[in-house]
């Protein structure tokens, strides 16, 4: 590796570090004392840094809350991606819609935590869908794509990756309803299979 792509690369890796502790902290905040009552300046204060440190990490306070699910729709493209191509479509949305659930298993308290207070908090909820619309056409892509040769983007291809992320969606929400308690891979598959042809 030659000194320019390493500098680059450590400095990645040092922002992505500093963008999680940010994210942790204002997290932390917004759960103690409520999403609408702490400002920008607060959040700052709090990480120990300046307004236009922070702002140069995260653009509002919705990105900073909503930072932990970022990188999900690009990662069950891939996972879609990645699926044997002569499996059917349905199949492959449901198995690459596991790196989405991963840290839902792996922690589940936490998840359990930030999920409900994005729920319950009508500016993220909305911030959340907006975002999640914009994983749509990358899942219809890597859809079309994980065929050999790949399928052009239909409508029928584009129904199936937009069921699939309101199958996640209706899946989370029974699963916060439950506390945790229900199992959130069953409630997928069981959304699935609901939309399953007979």
């Amino acid at each position: 590796m030659d000194g320019a792509a390493g500098r680059t690369n450590t400095r990645s890796i040092a922002r992505a570090a500093v963008r999680a502790e940010l994210a942790q902290v204002a997290f932390d905040l917004f759960l103690r004392d409520g999403f609408e009552k702490v400002t920008l300046d607060d959040l700052a204060s709090a990480a120990g840094v300046s307004r236009s440190t922070f702002l140069r990490y995260f653009g509002s306070k919705e990105d900073a809350a909503l930072s932990v699910f970022e990188s999900h729709g690009e990662q069950v493209a891939d996972a879609v991606r990645a699926r044997p191509s002569d499996e059917d479509d349905w199949t492959a949305l449901r198995r690459g819609l596991d790196a989405a659930i991963e840290h839902y298993r792996r922690d589940p308290v936490r998840a359990l935590r930030t999920t409900r207070f994005v729920l319950e908090t009508p500016a993220l909820c909305a911030r959340q869908l907006e975002k999640q619309r914009g994983w749509w056409p990358t899942l219809t892509q890597a859809l079309a794509e994980r065929t050999d040769p790949p399928q052009p983007v239909t409508l029928a291809v584009s129904v199936k990756a937009a069921a699939a992320l309101d199958c996640l969606n209706i899946a989370l929400d029974h699963w916060t309803a439950s506390d945790g308690h229900l199992d959130l891979v069953d409630l997928l598959d069981e959304a699935f299979s609901a939309l399953t042809p007979r």
